[in-house]
């Protein structure tokens, strides 16, 4: 079977929707302190005092509006936890503190403001919505599809929030869940349904689904024609659905579309591999090496497959790149020596074992530091 790659980590489905959060969907509105307070402090004011602070808040809003806007988000959660302070019981401030925290990536942080806000305002899909998307970021997968399907119960026409639960289910495995949030998102107003069905072809792949996946990112591919990773995807889905020449055909588009994403070039060398044609396999893990040339992956594979082959000189060329991109590798110097030997270049291969044999030794992995040793003495 030939896998497919995702971009990321299961990530390519997550890339496109679990990026920062859309400011319009929890950026608090310019109204922000005209929210009547409901805390005992407030019912202590006067009536000139409560307008005097009203005015304060406002602002405070509009300071930290003017910092989110200029990106200067520690300077607005400052302001914004002046206002706070003010008027405790405002949900929307206590939303806009953890849209600034989620916009510096403070996950933990943006958390705790949103659950104050939705013990403030519990009926608020977008805080739900918010919540999701940084429990999301913090690998909190189940208590994210938690805050994305109240958001949905609560709006179902929340699109990013459709998303979000797609996105969350797939990490959790849920294939048939995160498939019927996809399919709900597709009918929802301003969807992209290119990407959607992108995303529900790499669902479907992760399933097995292989027929299925096929369907669906063509429906992805006819729509978006020249995106590479649907190509990719959908190549992998035809060969391992048995349509083997289609899926070549449609690997070969995304390596024209995107010669510079070695993976490409790997899936390729991995299928006509499968084919025993290793030949092309061999041509097409170098053009991942030229892709890509500080990628460990394609060096490593296109390695073992001439080392695999007897074409020692080539491989000795790959090995002594791969050392030097991965320095700590034992592996990479023990095959390097291989080549070397098979090369009767033994003062080489001698340095390389030594080398891997330190490594092994140093990270613990007695069954290669054998391996290492067992080469030394037969060298000595």
């Amino acid at each position: 079977m030939i896998s497919f790659k995702t971009s990321n980590s299961v990530a390519a489905i997550a890339s496109f929707f679990l990026s920062l959060p859309v400011a319009g969907l929890v950026n608090p509105p310019l109204a922000i302190a005209q929210i009547e307070n409901s805390g005992t402090t407030a019912r202590q004011l006067t009536p000139q005092q409560r307008l005097e602070q009203s005015r304060r808040v406002n602002e405070l809003v509009r300071q930290g509006r003017d910092l989110m806007r200029s990106r200067n988000f520690s300077e607005a959660i400052a302001i914004y936890e002046q206002a706070a302070a003010l008027e405790p019981n405002n949900a929307r401030i206590h939303s806009a503190i953890g849209f600034a925290h989620a916009q510096e990536r403070n996950y933990a942080a943006a958390v705790s403001a949103y659950r104050r806000a939705i013990e403030l305002d519990g009926n608020n899909a977008n805080f739900h919505y918010a919540l999701g998307f940084c429990l999301a970021n913090l690998g909190d997968n189940a208590g994210a599809a938690e805050s994305y399907r109240r958001a949905v119960a609560l709006d179902s026409n929340n699109l990013d929030a459709n998303l979000g639960l797609g996105v969350v289910l797939t990490r959790l495995q849920d294939y048939d869940g995160a498939l019927a949030a996809y399919r709900r998102a597709a009918t929802l107003r301003g969807a992209n349904s290119a990407r959607i069905y992108e995303s529900m072809g790499e669902v479907l792949l992760l399933a097995a689904r292989y027929r299925d996946a096929a369907e669906m990112l063509q429906q992805a591919a006819d729509l978006a024609p020249r995106r590479a990773e649907v190509q990719a995807n959908l190549g992998v889905a035809l060969v391992n659905s048995g349509r083997v020449q289609d899926g070549l055909n449609a690997l070969r588009r995304a390596a024209e579309l995107e010669p510079r994403n070695a993976d490409i070039y790997l899936q390729i060398g991995d299928l006509y591999r499968a084919q025993g044609n290793m030949q092309e396999a061999i041509a097409f893990y170098q053009r991942a090496t030229f892709a890509e040339p500080n990628s460990v992956d394609a060096h490593s594979t296109l390695g073992n497959l001439l080392l695999e082959q007897g074409n020692y000189l080539q491989a000795i060329i790959t090995f002594r790149r791969l050392t030097e991109l991965e320095p700590e590798s034992g592996d990479a110097f023990y095959r390097l020596g291989v080549a070397l030997k098979e090369r009767d270049r033994r003062n080489e291969a001698l340095a390389a074992f030594r080398s891997a044999l330190q490594l092994y030794e140093q990270q613990g992995n007695a069954e290669g530091a054998a391996q290492a040793e067992s080469m030394i003495k037969k060298l000595d």
